[in-house]
């Protein structure tokens, strides 16, 4: 298996008023093809931190964040924004979906993004989430786990190498929390993406090939 995602002693700080917060401190890790890995910590030990690192959305203050061969740290503008079209599907918490787009169209948004169309792409991936006969509705019409599920389609409808997912499941009921976190285990394996989700969750990460806990910015443990 190749390496998707490394992490190289990478610290992150923020400026809060005249306090410097570490939210990161020297993290090292990798994630392979088609691997599971959770990150599992308590609200604000540096999970949102580190997806946004290697989303590049945020840049590191010291270390390495390589994405598909891509140091994200040093990379321009330009090659941020093509790592995320290319390589890197998201799946936030809040489903974050367009409200005024069809599930169809949420679906196939990274890819008209990226001014390309694969209508039975979209059309299979909402047919494996179970969503074929709700294609034409928009997201108010839906459930929380039909929004998620979208949202879950929508990362994976680009072929991307690496998939990110915050929280995937806190805005969920158990039940239908299940059954997404089922789901991204089931396409990830036949995709063959790696998976690296963030949860406080200790019963969400049973199912991780790795579990990384983080405290106060730092790596704890590697179970």
């Amino acid at each position: 298996m190749g390496i998707v995602t490394e992490l190289r002693a990478v610290t992150k700080r923020y400026h809060r008023g005249d306090e410097v917060v570490v939210a990161l401190q020297d993290v090292s890790f990798a994630l392979a093809t088609g691997e599971m890995v959770a990150l599992l910590g308590p609200s604000g030990c540096g999970k949102s931190t580190t997806l946004n690192l290697i989303a590049g959305v945020d840049r590191p203050d010291a270390g390495q964040v390589i994405v598909c061969g891509t140091d994200l740290a040093t990379a321009s503008e330009a090659a941020l924004v093509q790592a995320r079209r290319h390589h890197i599907g998201i799946v936030f918490q809040a489903f974050h979906l367009m409200p005024h787009l069809t599930v169809a169209e949420n679906v196939a948004l990274p890819l008209a993004l990226d001014r390309r169309r694969d209508g039975s792409r979209v059309d299979a991936l909402l047919r494996r989430v179970g969503l074929a006969h709700r294609a034409g509705h928009f997201p108010a019409e839906l459930s929380g786990g039909e929004q998620q599920r979208t949202a879950v389609a929508r990362a994976l409808v680009h072929r991307p190498a690496l998939v990110l997912a915050d929280e995937p499941t806190g805005s969920l009921d158990s039940t239908a929390g299940a059954a997404v976190l089922q789901l991204m285990d089931e396409l990830r394996r036949e995709e063959g993406s790696a998976l690296l989700l963030a949860t406080h969750d200790e019963s969400l990460a049973t199912i991780a090939d790795r579990v990384i806990r983080l405290r106060d910015g730092a790596i704890e443990a590697v179970l």
